[in-house]
C-alpha cells in the first residue's frame, strides 16, 4: 500500500495557513480510496452540519451546543463507506499515545469526529482505511501545504453521476484559505458528490465545452439514474483561528454549507450525505460572526472546486 502525495495546493492558502492545524494523508492508489486527518496543535473548539439523505459520521452527537462537551482532538476525513470511520479508532490510538485527549478517571479519551465517503464502486471495495491507516496519516500529517486532487480521502472519489456513473468525472479533495484582518479562515473539502462541480457563473468546472449539466437535463425531463443512498457525498472542514465558542462553531458549519451549495449543482441531495465541520484553533480574537460566514462560504467554494481541478 502507497502513502504518496500528488501535487501540492498552490496560490489561494491552505486550510494548514490557520495556525495550530496540521493535515496528513494516507492514499491507496491501486484500490482508489484512502483517509485524511486534521489534527490540532492545542485546543480546539468545533461544530457541525449534516444535510444531505445519506449520511455517515461518527462523534457528531457530541459537536451539538446542547452537548458538554467543548473540545475535540483531531477531525477524519476518509473513503471507505461506513467501514472508513473505523479510521478514527487508530487518530485516537495515535492521540492517546502523547496523552492528547479528555482526562477521564484514570484514562485518555481523545474526541475525533469523523465523517466518510462512498468509495467502493470505483476500487477494490475489499481495501478500506482502518485504524492503522488513521494512525499513518497521523504520523504523515505536516503543518505544510497538503496535496489536493486524488489523494488521502479523495483517492476515489468522483462527481457528476446522477444520470449514470458511466458519466462520472473524477472528484477529489481540495483546500483554500484567505487571510482577514488577524484572523485566517481555511477550508478543506472531499467532493464525490452525484452533482456536478459548477463555476460562479454554473459553468462545468471538470468537463469539457458543450458538455450538459445534470440540472439541465432534469429540467429537461430526464429522470436520475442514481437513487441509491449512502452512494455519494462533499465532506470537509472549514477552520479559523478566530476564538469562537461551540455554538458560534455549529453556526460556522451551518453558513459554510452555503458554499457547498454554491459549487456542487445538485447539492444536498437524498444520495448525498453532505457534512461540514467548523472548528476553531482559539489563537486569534473574536471578529464579527457575519464577516466570518462570509468567507467561510467563499473558501468552502473554492476548495471544492479546487478538489477537482
Amino acid at each position: 500500500m502507497t502513502s504518496s502525495p500528488r501535487r501540492s495546493g498552490s496560490g489561494s492558502g491552505s486550510v494548514t495557513d490557520v495556525p495550530g492545524i496540521r493535515v496528513g494523508h494516507w492514499t491507496e492508489e491501486r484500490a482508489r480510496t484512502g483517509c485524511t486527518v486534521l489534527l490540532f496543535d492545542g485546543e480546539a473548539t468545533a461544530g457541525v452540519s449534516v444535510r444531505g439523505g445519506a449520511p455517515g459520521t461518527r462523534e457528531t452527537d457530541l459537536l451539538d451546543p446542547v452537548r458538554t462537551n467543548e473540545r475535540v482532538d483531531a477531525i477524519v476525513l476518509s473513503g471507505g463507506s461506513a467501514y472508513g470511520l473505523a479510521t478514527a479508532d487508530g487518530v485516537m490510538r495515535w492521540l492517546e499515545e502523547r496523552g492528547i485527549g479528555r482526562a477521564v478517571a484514570n484514562a485518555i479519551v481523545p474526541i475525533v469526529p469523523a465523517a466518510i465517503v462512498f468509495d467502493l464502486a470505483v476500487g477494490d471495495p475489499t481495501v478500506r482505511p482502518g485504524p492503522d491507516q488513521g494512525y499513518a496519516a497521523c504520523e504523515a500529517a505536516t503543518a505544510g501545504t497538503p496535496a489536493e486532487g486524488r489523494v488521502g480521502a479523495g483517492t476515489g472519489a468522483t462527481v457528476g453521476k446522477l444520470m449514470g456513473r458511466e458519466l462520472a468525472r473524477p472528484g477529489g479533495i481540495g483546500t483554500a484559505a484567505r487571510r482577514v484582518g488577524d484572523i485566517t479562515i481555511g477550508a478543506l473539502f472531499v467532493v464525490n458528490a452525484v452533482g456536478d462541480v459548477v463555476h460562479e457563473d454554473a459553468t462545468l468546472v471538470n468537463a469539457p465545452p458543450g458538455t450538459p449539466r445534470i440540472i439541465d437535463r432534469l429540467l429537461a425531463g430526464e429522470r436520475p439514474v442514481i437513487r441509491t443512498a449512502r452512494e455519494s457525498t462533499t465532506i470537509g472542514v472549514v477552520a479559523t483561528d478566530a476564538t469562537l465558542t461551540k455554538t458560534e462553531a455549529s453556526w460556522l458549519a451551518s453558513v459554510a454549507q452555503d458554499g457547498v451549495a454554491r459549487a456542487v449543482l445538485p447539492a444536498h441531495s437524498r444520495a448525498d450525505g453532505d457534512t461540514v465541520f467548523a472548528c476553531s484553533t482559539l489563537r486569534g480574537p473574536r471578529v464579527d460572526l457575519e464577516l466570518l460566514g462570509a468567507v467561510a462560504v467563499e473558501v468552502s467554494a473554492e476548495a471544492i472546486r479546487r478538489a477537482v481541478r
